[in-house]
């Protein structure tokens, strides 16, 4: 074909016109897949510095709810500086967590009633309530917010127990049967009777069933009304009377983990979800089934010898469908074979701690929960279980690990 004169400048102009679009796509910013905003953002107070009990509660929160948070769809972010409770930094957040103490300066106060005053969300946990001064340091927070007053009496030690629910029409309460299980708490009663206080819903109180309440003859609960969680009408606010772990005090080791029933747990998101502005049930963890557990490789979940002794490794190996490598969910999180309970060696937190085969206790050592990336999180630690050097050989042994995503921490649960 013979190109003329009079074309030529028609090529050219088209053919700059196709430069300048592909100079212009190769220059534009690159679009990248953001991940969805969170539903709503919580930011967590607490000081970590007083009573191991309440140590080891703070430590499994700051584990457990990003966790949750993750699988929920909210943020979470925790913070040990409570100047950050000022107006400007709180109208980033829907819902602000008091988990050990409460403000303590005349700003932090303004700031955290001014929020609250205009809808915010709150929060709180066993200590961040605790007041034994009479009149109050602070009687907005303790007498009109909580409706509590001072500080009264405490168990000791620490329990679970059967808790009644009073108000089965709250979101927080949304599919919950008439009584649940409480994970272990020490637990602590107030001044006034909050059944005479027209302004709080009382969510849960200790059935009658559960009496006595505590181990200590002389710190027990025999008989009386004890409310545990409730809500106050005038403010978008829940108040937990749990957070106080079973410690041995004389080694800081954790006997019991605030996160071990699912049914609380429930409870707990419900609420958390309703202050955030997404009210609606959350599915508890499943529980009862059995079956493998599949790690990397399509390797099995093993009980080393298939031996039954305290102590017996964990570990990777081929399926061959044994008693040894049938694990049973429990629905407070335990994960169970050959009777035993999966555990975290002598409730280390380090990683490259062993996990192994060991009676059901209850503690905090063996409870296990879904995270991020299909891993397993041990609350307690915050850690999670991971297959030793990211290998699947046979004989690979289990430990916890700080999560990474990676495939060795992956884990495919039985579902029936």
């Amino acid at each position: 074909m013979v190109i003329t004169r009079t074309a030529r400048p028609r090529i050219l102009i088209r053919l700059f016109a196709l430069l300048a679009v592909l100079l212009a796509a190769l220059t534009a910013p690159a679009h990248r897949a953001h991940a969805a905003a969170p539903a709503f953002k919580v930011l967590a107070f607490y000081d970590g510095t007083y009573d191991a009990a309440h140590i080891s509660f703070v430590h499994e929160a700051n584990a457990w709810f990003p966790q949750q948070a993750a699988a929920n769809g909210f943020s979470y972010t925790a913070t040990n500086d409570w100047n950050q409770l000022n107006t400007a930094n709180l109208a980033n957040y829907q819902v602000v967590m008091f988990l050990d103490n409460y403000p303590q300066t005349a700003a932090q106060r303004s700031a955290f009633q001014t929020y609250m005053n205009n809808g915010g969300g709150w929060m709180g946990f066993h200590v961040s309530a605790y007041n034994d001064q009479t009149p109050s340091d602070w009687s907005w927070y303790h007498e009109t917010f909580l409706g509590t007053g001072t500080f009264k009496s405490n168990t000791w030690g620490p329990t679970s127990e059967t808790l009644k629910i009073e108000d089965p029409n709250h979101p927080a309460t949304a599919g919950l049967p008439s009584t649940i299980t409480s994970s272990v708490s020490e637990w602590y009663s107030w001044q006034h009777d909050l059944r005479q206080n027209p302004d709080i819903d009382i969510l849960a109180s200790m059935d009658q069933s559960t009496f006595p309440i505590g181990t200590d003859p002389n710190q027990t609960w025999y008989s009386g009304y004890y409310p545990i969680v409730w809500t106050n009408h005038n403010y978008r606010m829940i108040y937990n009377n749990f957070g106080h772990n079973a410690m041995d005090y004389a080694t800081n080791t954790t006997l019991s983990s605030t996160f071990a029933s699912a049914q609380q747990n429930q409870l707990l998101l419900q609420g958390l979800r309703w202050l955030g502005g997404q009210s609606g049930p959350v599915t508890p963890p499943a529980g009862g089934a059995t079956g493998p557990i599949h790690g990397i490789g399509g390797k099995c979940v093993d009980v080393a010898g298939a031996s039954s002794a305290n102590g017996t490794a964990v570990q990777l190996y081929d399926c061959n469908g044994t008693t040894a490598q049938s694990w049973t969910v429990g629905s407070g999180g335990t994960v169970r074979a050959l009777g035993k309970c999966l555990d975290v060696a002598a409730a280390g937190t380090a990683n490259g701690t062993k996990v192994q085969l060991y009676d059901c206790n209850g503690t905090g050592s063996q409870v296990w929960q879904p995270g991020s990336n299909n891993s397993l999180v041990n609350p307690q630690s915050g850690k999670c279980l991971d297959a030793t050097g990211n290998t699947s050989a046979n004989g690979t042994k289990l430990q916890i690990w700080s999560c990474t995503g990676s495939a060795n921490q992956a884990w495919t649960l039985p579902t029936a």
